[in-house]
């Protein structure tokens, strides 16, 4: 994954807001964690494969919220469609 890109791009964070982001249909990529649980980040995995968007995963949560620039881990980020 593009560390920089993903630095600069439009993104929401967390399961909730990915959810939402999801049905408006303005999601360009999901980024899961690989220790997040799994009852929480597959119904939006499943989403993605149906509408054919592409899933990413790195490994942990911890590494995702640093990607995001937050001091708490996070379980799935959405990319945005620009």
């Amino acid at each position: 994954m593009n560390t920089e890109y993903f630095k600069t791009a439009k993104k929401v964070v967390g399961v909730k807001q990915a959810a939402r982001a999801l049905e408006k249909s303005i999601v360009k990529t999901l980024v899961v964690a690989d220790d997040a649980d799994g009852r929480l980040v597959q119904p939006l995995v499943d989403v993605c494969i149906n509408a054919s968007i592409p899933v990413e995963h790195v490994e942990s949560m911890q590494e995702l919220g640093r990607l995001c620039g937050i001091q708490v881990g996070a379980s799935a980020v959405a990319i945005l469609a620009e």
